[in-house]
């Protein structure tokens, strides 16, 4: 059968039944344009001299011009690509593919299949920022456009569909970030789900924070609305969302909400919700800082250190402290004559265990001062040991002048 038909078809007797129809759009509206005075032999003419230019170009494109399982698949190819652009810009109305047929050129209507395919290539397959490429159709999207290039209107339209569905929520997504002062190329890096950027920029509305958390600031959020105790109902989509993003954000919202009994749960720590729950894991979204969680870490040992020390730092405080966990004592950090006398009694009579003091220096002393600390406990063991396990001092004397002068005795 040629490529192009140049006498009108007969109209088939139905007899009331309608036949379904299985040639290519394309064809199809060829085939109306004549029947309706649309398309006369001048035009059809015209039309099959152009495919055959067109089939050795787009064989040549893909392959080589010179092979004709080549040219049999380049004629395919020619009518998918022709089939697409009339089907999509006719949404299957023959007249109109057939008018435009009539007012442009045939290379032209493969052309313009072709890009509708480039476009649809280019577009993200998913939501991960980091799954998705960026930039215009290259050589290396060829052997998609080789794929597409054979494939369905219902194909083409199924996958447009979805995928049309996530530029929408990455489009989204980024509207959120920069609103919150994250560009794309930040996004692109941190390479998180878009929906994840959604749910954390929809709490964020709804604590008024004008910034993307870091994990600490994140952290916070999570614990103040715990404290609060919010109603979902509050949670809210902002009043300057543009109206093309409301569907994908209110779809995203609603998760949000399906995770609200979780998020409010006090009795599972934040840290243990989003960092070890594989459900919640890359849920949601915060910049990764390391300086900030370590800084964070970090005052949070002082203020423990502080608050058990007083805020002292003096080596009497530390020494004495690390003397009672070696003896496994009540931790102090000053001492009586009495309950010194009963710790220097406790070692001789139990020993002591001075790596106990270390282990609980490297668990709770400031970061800062950590290495001057444990040289300080472990000078104290090398010099003091012979006399604390001394049995020459049975008054305990020596014991206890040692502890007098190193320690906090009073």
């Amino acid at each position: 059968m040629p490529l192009i038909p140049m006498t009108p078809p007969k109209p088939e007797a139905t007899h009331g039944v309608s036949l379904f129809d299985a040639r290519p759009f394309f064809e199809k509206a060829v085939s109306y344009g004549m029947q309706h005075g649309l398309l006369d032999p001048v035009k059809l003419a015209a039309m099959a001299e152009e495919a055959a230019k067109g089939m050795v170009q787009i064989a040549h494109y893909f392959g080589s011009e010179y092979l004709r399982p080549e040219l049999e698949k380049a004629r395919d190819r020619l009518v998918n690509l022709v089939s697409l652009h009339l089907q999509d810009a006719s949404q299957g109305d023959l007249r109109v593919a057939a008018e435009l047929l009539r007012d442009h050129s045939l290379l032209s209507r493969s052309k313009a299949g072709s890009d509708l395919l480039k476009a649809l290539i280019v577009m993200p397959q998913n939501t991960h920022f980091g799954m998705n490429e960026r930039g215009a159709f290259s050589d290396r999207h060829l052997p998609q456009l080789a794929r597409w290039s054979l494939a369905s209107y219902g194909d083409y339209q199924a996958e447009f569909l979805a995928r049309q569905h996530a530029v929408q929520v990455v489009e989204a997504a980024l509207w959120y970030a920069d609103q919150l002062g994250l560009s794309a190329d930040d996004l692109q890096d941190a390479e998180p789900d878009a929906e994840a950027v959604i749910r954390t920029a929809l709490l964020l509305n709804m604590a008024r924070r004008k910034e993307l958390p870091d994990w600490v600031a994140f952290e916070k959020l999570i614990v103040a609305l715990r404290q609060k105790q919010p109603a979902p109902e509050l949670l809210e989509l902002p009043k300057n969302l543009p109206e093309a993003y409301h569907a994908v954000v209110e779809t995203v919202r609603q998760s949000v909400l399906a995770d609200w009994p979780r998020l409010l749960d006090r009795r599972l720590s934040p840290r243990k919700l989003f960092d070890q729950t594989p459900a919640f894991m890359g849920r949601y979204f915060w910049l990764e800082d390391a300086l900030s969680e370590v800084g964070q870490h970090d005052r949070s040992r002082s203020a423990a250190w502080d608050k058990l020390t007083q805020g002292h730092s003096d080596d009497g405080t530390v020494l004495t402290l690390c003397l009672c966990v070696a003896t496994g004592s009540a931790l102090k950090t000053l001492l009586t004559d009495k309950t010194a006398a009963t710790l220097v009694r406790k070692i001789r009579k139990h020993a002591w265990q001075p790596e106990l003091a270390t282990h609980y220096l490297q668990a709770h002393a400031p970061e800062q001062h950590l290495d001057d600390f444990i040289s300080l406990w472990q000078d104290f063991v090398h010099e003091s040991q012979a006399t604390l396990l001394s049995d020459r001092d049975g008054k305990l004397q020596d014991a206890l002048a040692l502890l007098r002068r190193e320690c906090n005795v009073a």
